[in-house]
């Protein structure tokens, strides 16, 4: 018996606006949806779907689980992420700690 990660959640208190910046983050389309989550398919590359989900609080502290992005484009792809509203927290060695709209920290590292 085993298990794969299938999914990854992501806590927002904008809905709409996260919506629109993972979509364009990520290319993904919107597989489903309500009024409190976003499903968004999963990659056509067997990596795992994100999923968004609408809560009251806002984030405090640093993460305890984040997403890590690869790419062979470490530059572009980071100016990209800052164009659609990310903020830089770190760069080390390859990778580039970032905040998306709400705060979450994710990191983008060269393939």
């Amino acid at each position: 018996m085993g298990i794969q990660v299938s999914n990854v959640c992501i806590d927002t208190n904008d809905l709409k606006r996260a919506t629109d910046f993972w979509q364009a983050a990520t290319g993904f389309s919107v597989a489903s949806a309500d009024e409190s989550t976003v499903y968004f398919e999963a990659s056509d590359k067997g990596g795992a779907a994100i999923s968004l989900q609408l809560v009251p609080e806002q984030r405090q502290g640093k993460n305890r689980l984040h997403v890590d992005f690869s790419t062979s484009d470490l530059d572009g792809e980071v100016k990209r992420l800052k164009d659609l509203g990310a903020t830089e927290v770190q760069a080390y060695d390859g990778w580039v700690v970032l905040k998306d709209l709400d705060g979450n920290e994710f990191c983008v590292c060269a393939a």
